[in-house]
């Protein structure tokens, strides 16, 4: 089969170098509204084809899949044109600029029989993989909350937000770790500059317990990217800056004597010891690539399939709500039925 690239701006390049080199894709092609870029891509990568326009991918039978890496408010627009024609769809981080759109993409997906995922990309990683295998396995126990930094000076977006641009990330990871639907979004962002917010903390509420928070941030003097877990049993700082020992597990908790009292109760404190445990290198996109061609050809699901890609862009969008109304908490069950 052939994979067909739209878009060769900052991430098509990095989609072309993948799909090249996965088993099973006899060829690339490219398409992309300025001509210098698929220059560039073809001086790159000699054996990609590029074609002038989106018909030519539209209608050519030997193109298999698509995958679309332009602006997110194209993606509706291309999306439905790709699934009409009945091609497999593999979409960039968020998926749509609405849960309407998204929803859309989702249902014409389904009627057309194809393959629709979205490239949540951190999943993919040796370390997004690693802490799910613990949580999976139980060592790390009830997860008690799932607290993410992410943020660093600039680029400031036109086009979008800080939480459309930084939390789609953490939020992809946390839905993908957690594996339960929120029921509320709060949130509360400032504009400093261009009318985008440039600064915001979300609150994401789940039935019980659990908490999830973010704070995004294009004004930090320093790049952070860190994301806190705690179990009942033990606890996961994964550290994306670091170079080595990305994932860390602590042995550490807190255990209460069971008093009804609050002022018998006996709060003790366990601290054990701490292990970084090995995680595999392969380069994220690589393994997305190769999933995508093995949904292609064997019929499999996704990882992050059109629904996951769905409920993310419904927390974006609560959270925009929220913070247009002085961060009151927005159900998701509200935009699930508009």
């Amino acid at each position: 089969m052939k994979i067909a690239i739209i878009g060769l701006g900052y991430w098509g390049p990095n989609l072309v170098r993948n799909f090249i080199t996965t088993e099973g894709v006899d060829g690339v092609v490219c398409w992309d509204l300025q001509p210098k870029k698929m220059e560039r891509i073809k001086k790159r990568f000699p054996s990609v084809e590029t074609v002038e326009t989106l018909e030519e991918i539209l209608t050519d039978p030997e193109i298999a899949g698509v995958a679309v890496a332009t602006p997110v408010s194209t993606h509706h627009e291309i999306g439905m044109k790709v699934l009409g024609a009945g091609k497999h769809l593999l979409l960039e981080k968020p998926m749509a600029a609405s849960s309407r759109e998204a929803r859309e993409l989702v249902e014409a997906a389904s009627k057309k029989g194809v393959v629709l995922a979205v490239d949540h990309t951190f999943i993919y990683t040796g370390a997004v993989r690693k802490i799910k295998e613990l949580l999976e396995s139980g060592k790390i126990g009830e997860i008690l909350y799932f607290d993410s930094v992410r943020v660093n000076l600039g680029l400031f977006q036109h086009d979008a937000n800080v939480v459309w641009d930084l939390a789609t990330h953490d939020l992809s990871i946390m839905h993908h770790l957690i594996g339960m639907r929120p029921v509320g979004v709060s949130a509360v962002g400032v504009s400093h500059f261009n009318g985008h917010e440039d600064m915001a903390y979300l609150t994401v509420h789940f039935s019980d317990k659990l908490l999830a928070h973010f704070h995004v941030n294009w004004l930090s003097p320093v790049k952070v990217r860190k994301i806190l877990i705690g179990g009942s049993r033990q606890m996961v700082v994964y550290d994306d800056m670091e170079a080595s020992d990305k994932v860390k597990v602590y042995d550490k908790g807190v255990s209460v004597n069971g008093e009804e009292s609050v002022y018998r109760a006996l709060v003790q404190y366990r601290t054990g010891d701490m292990f970084a445990p090995h995680l595999d290198q392969t380069e994220a996109l690589t393994l997305l690539a190769r999933e995508f061609v093995d949904c292609i050809q064997n019929g499999k699901p996704p990882a992050v399939d059109g629904m996951a890609g769905l409920e993310v862009v419904q927390i974006l969008e609560a959270a925009d709500l929220s913070m247009k109304n002085g961060g009151e908490k927005i159900l998701l069950s509200t935009l699930s039925e508009a």
